[in-house]
């Protein structure tokens, strides 16, 4: 991550699970400008808000025990889901040749999400993978973090 150079027309994917901003650099190194070229939004509550049904039950054989099943974590299936379209987003404007490099920042788990699911394509324009939170940011605020970067 040291030395990242924001370079003109470094694409920057700032993301989290709800939200994901494509940001491209119209400066140069020294005075970035980022500029958003897209944001993609979900709306993902928490699970409890999303499923109401108790736990299942299933029996353990002949005796009188029963065990709970895990409840789904549908906030996690959500987070999941997003980052697909994520993946499936910078395919089509890798494949259409819309940038030749691209920093991705994004949570740990996040980040491990898009990674598992990005396409070839994608992968081989990656210079930098920052593990962090900036979706809630300001663009001069994400310039300044990664510059210092």
């Amino acid at each position: 991550m040291n030395n990242l150079k924001l370079k003109r027309g470094l694409w920057i994917v700032v993301a989290d699970g709800e939200k994901a901003l494509f940001l491209e650099n119209r400066g140069d190194a020294r005075y970035p400008d980022l500029q958003v070229v897209q944001e993609m939004e979900q709306e993902n509550p928490a699970t409890r808000e999303q499923g109401t049904d108790r736990p299942g039950r299933y029996s353990d054989g002949p005796s009188i025990h029963r065990s709970a099943v895990e409840d789904t974590d549908w906030h996690r299936l959500g987070k999941e889901r997003f980052a697909d379209e994520i993946a499936e987003q910078l395919y089509k404007l890798a494949h259409r040749g819309t940038f030749k490099e691209i920093v991705l920042v994004a949570p740990p788990r996040v980040l491990g999400e898009m990674r598992r699911k990005l396409h070839q394509e994608v992968a081989e324009k990656i210079t930098a993978e920052i593990p962090k939170t900036l979706t809630n940011h300001t663009i001069v605020d994400i310039e300044t973090l990664l510059q210092a970067a």
